[in-house]
């Protein structure tokens, strides 16, 4: 079977089930958008693979905050998609995270070419861009919001099957006449590939981190979050005696927000940019704690993916973020902290992580039972097998 696999973000779970199915003989192009900036997995064929890799939207800088701009490179977005998938000549193809007018053209140019295609449901952005603008933002963007509902109901109506990562998506696809053709499977991370690994690494001593407790944050930092949470954090472990840095590997706007409310509190901050994904696992293993943030109206229908290889890295987890995110519940399994993302929530926060740092054999404990969570339910055999029956039913 011909598979095109599109992540627009180039994350490591997918490109991590792309090789499982060019492993199983599959013919499978692993496409993603070059042009997103995010942490990457990998993304480069191997010696002796038969995957193949072939990003779109390359050499261009996507105009976040410019929404006229914005617009017009995701729809040639998903135009290249369209032209990859009329030169790759698949019998089915997966999609995911992909923003809505990238999706929409997509679904139309496979209308034209007939190919069987599968939405992998990571976000219902509708709901997620919908509550953001009734919040913040004004009347005009409130109508943005409906015309991305309806592309992405419409585009759910066109695929011929949907996996979700959660089941708080079936009520979405039931409201829109879509649940028939819904499958609920949960996201993983490679236990491969992201490993525990020593404290004092390689990429902490590179970075002057090794004797410093840190809190550390690493992923996307977009609407959805609140970063001011993150300093007031550290602000509050610091107000309780401890000798903690705050690092974020991140890009993006809320770098410049991040630097000045760091100064404001007088809280030591190393920002970086995202690190190869080689050294991911040094990069997590310098945190002596690990951060989620997740905005309320977000909750249900947004799995952070960066909770999932803090599993695999075997640390202790502090989230931010609503109780009914299937992410916390992972959380809170793991015997973690989970709280609302509220400054009202930082206090109780701020002692779990006291807590936390002045025992190390506590915090150990918490590393050991997140890794052996992610042993346990992260069996990639599973996922893809189930994967790979999706993909044969629709062609």
């Amino acid at each position: 079977m011909r598979v095109l696999v599109h992540d627009y973000s180039g994350h490591p779970f997918q490109a991590q089930l792309s090789r499982e199915l060019a492993r199983r003989g599959h013919a499978v192009t692993h496409s993603l958008c070059a042009a997103y900036v995010s942490g990457k997995g990998r993304l480069v064929a191997e010696p002796g693979e038969s995957i193949v890799f072939e990003p779109i939207g390359a050499g261009v800088v996507i105009q976040k905050m410019q929404f006229h701009r914005r617009l017009l490179q995701e729809l040639r977005f998903g135009l290249e998609l369209a032209r990859q998938v009329r030169r790759t000549r698949p019998d089915a193809a997966l999609v995911a995270n992909v923003p809505i007018p990238t999706l929409t053209v997509f679904a139309m140019a496979m209308l034209v070419l007939r190919v069987p295609w599968v939405l992998w449901h990571q976000d219902v952005q509708a709901v997620a861009i919908r509550s953001f603008a009734g919040n913040k933002l004004s009347r005009a963007f409130r109508f943005v919001a409906a015309g991305i509902e309806i592309g992405e109901k419409w585009c759910s109506r066109r695929a011929a099957a949907i996996v979700v990562i959660a089941a708080s998506f079936e009520g979405v696809h039931q409201a829109w006449g879509t649940s028939h053709k819904v499958t609920v499977i949960p996201n993983w991370a490679p236990l491969d590939e992201i490993v525990p690994v020593e404290r004092k690494n390689d990429w902490a001593v590179e970075h002057g981190l090794e004797d410093t407790r840190t809190l550390l944050y690493s992923g996307t930092l977009g609407l959805k979050h609140n970063p001011t949470l993150l300093v007031g954090l550290a602000r509050l472990v610091m107000d309780a005696g401890q000798n903690v840095r705050l690092v974020v590997v991140n890009e993006g706007p809320a770098e410049d927000l991040l630097r000045a409310e760091a100064a404001r509190l007088e809280v030591p901050l190393t920002l970086l940019p995202f690190q190869p994904y080689e050294r991911l696992p040094e990069v997590l293993g310098s945190g002596d704690i690990l951060l989620v943030l997740l905005e309320r109206d977000a909750g249900a229908f947004s799995v952070p993916s960066k909770t999932l290889s803090y599993l695999c890295a075997g640390r202790p987890i502090l989230g931010l973020m609503p109780a009914e995110n299937l992410a916390a519940q992972l959380v809170n399994q793991v015997g973690g902290c989970v709280l609302p993302p509220l400054e009202s929530a930082l206090p109780e926060a701020a002692a779990w992580a006291t807590s936390v740092l002045d025992d190390r054999e506590q915090g150990d404990e918490l590393g050991l039972a997140a890794r052996g969570f992610a042993e346990d339910e992260f069996a990639l055999t599973r996922s893809a097998d189930r994967f790979e029956r999706i993909l044969s039913d629709v062609v």
